[in-house]
Parts: C-alpha cells; sequence; structure tokens
C-alpha cells in the first residue's frame, strides 16, 4: 500500500504478464523522454534503468541479464547521433539556472547531481562569461533573484522592508549565497544602489 502523499506505483493486473523489455522498447522510451526534457547521460541512464525496474515488477526472473548492455547501447547511439551531449546540456542548464538567479554553488550542485563531470559545469561557466563579456559571479545573480523576488531595495515599502528582512535573507540563503553576500543586497540604500555595486 502507497504511503500517505505517495502515488502507488504500477501493478500488474491478475494474470498480466510483465511487459517485455528489449533494446527497441528502451531507444523509444529515452527518445520520447528526450523529446519532452533536456538530459545528461548520466540521469538518462537512470531514467531507463527506473523504467526497466518498473516494468519488470511482477515478473519472477526480474530484467533480462542484457539490460545494461541494451542501455548502454541506446546511450551510445543517441550521443553519436547528437541527441545526448553532456557539454551542451551543461551550457544551456547553466545559464538557464545563473538567469533564474541560482549562486555558482547551487549551480555546480545542480549539475552534480544530473551526472554532469566539475570540468564540463567550469567550461561551462566560462563560456557563459565569454557569452555575456563580464565576469560570471554570485553578484548579478543574486540582483536577478532579489528583482524577481522583489526582496530588498526591490520592496517599495521601506517599512515591510525592514519587517521582511529576515524572511529575504531566508530566501537568498536558500538559493545557495553566501551570507556577506546577502547583507550586501540587503543593506544597499536603493536599487540605484544595488545595481551600481555591479558596475565595481
Amino acid at each position: 500500500m502507497a504511503a500517505p502523499g505517495q502515488k502507488p506505483g504500477p501493478r500488474s493486473k491478475p494474470g498480466q504478464r510483465p511487459k517485455k523489455v528489449d533494446p527497441g522498447y528502451l531507444e523509444r522510451a529515452a527518445l520520447f523522454y528526450l523529446e519532452r526534457y533536456a538530459s545528461s547521460t548520466a540521469n538518462l541512464r537512470r531514467v531507463l534503468q527506473r523504467k526497466v525496474r518498473r516494468r519488470a515488477e511482477g515478473s519472477e526472473d526480474g530484467p533480462p541479464p542484457e539490460v545494461a548492455a541494451w542501455i548502454e547501447a541506446v546511450i551510445e547511439k543517441l550521443t553519436r547521433l547528437g541527441f545526448l551531449n553532456d557539454q551542451r546540456y551543461a551550457e544551456q542548464r547553466t545559464r538557464r539556472l545563473y538567469d533564474e538567479g541560482k549562486s555558482l554553488s547551487r549551480i555546480r550542485q545542480t549539475l552534480a547531481a544530473k551526472g554532469v563531470k566539475a570540468d564540463m559545469t567550469g567550461a561551462a561557466l566560462e563560456n557563459l562569461a565569454e557569452e555575456r563579456a563580464e565576469p560570471v559571479t554570485d553578484l548579478p545573480a543574486a540582483i536577478a533573484y532579489a528583482r524577481r523576488r522583489k526582496l530588498g531595495p526591490f520592496r517599495a515599502d521601506p517599512e515591510s522592508r525592514r519587517e521582511l528582512r529576515n524572511k529575504d535573507m531566508a530566501a537568498l540563503a536558500r538559493r545557495g549565497f553566501s551570507s556577506d553576500l546577502i547583507r550586501r543586497i540587503l543593506a544597499a540604500e536603493s536599487v540605484e544602489a544595488l545595481e551600481s555595486l555591479s558596475n565595481d
């Protein structure tokens, strides 16, 4: 029985045989996933492994012994055809996370969790700096996040700004920004004063 708030997993009906897992199914499943989501190689491997486990539920024999080799063959083929490219994925994801106001440490953590190697993330950050013709640091990301969430100097009412200071600090901390940078953001007297920090 599923725990409260947890969706029950797929269950074979009485008399129903587990669905077949073969290379064709794995390739179709991989392409269907990549149509909807960008993915790293390691993440797609985990997705396919999870699908295999779900399909094997109710089977006495479990997944076919060749399934690991089939998954690697699908990944190799999709990489060769250009559907999978970890460096391209790292650059796209880095750009999006930075524009969302994520700290550099949080960007590295997020990509590491997706199986992206540290050197690829480093190269993606360097490429982003070249694209923007400016250093990629936490300050512009923190300002962008504060602007979007209307934190600190972006609050219209000075009184509410004082009252909600701790809440604003917590919001910035959850994005992975350092306590020193958070204090600089929230200590700025105005939006103009804050934005001038990025030009120093």
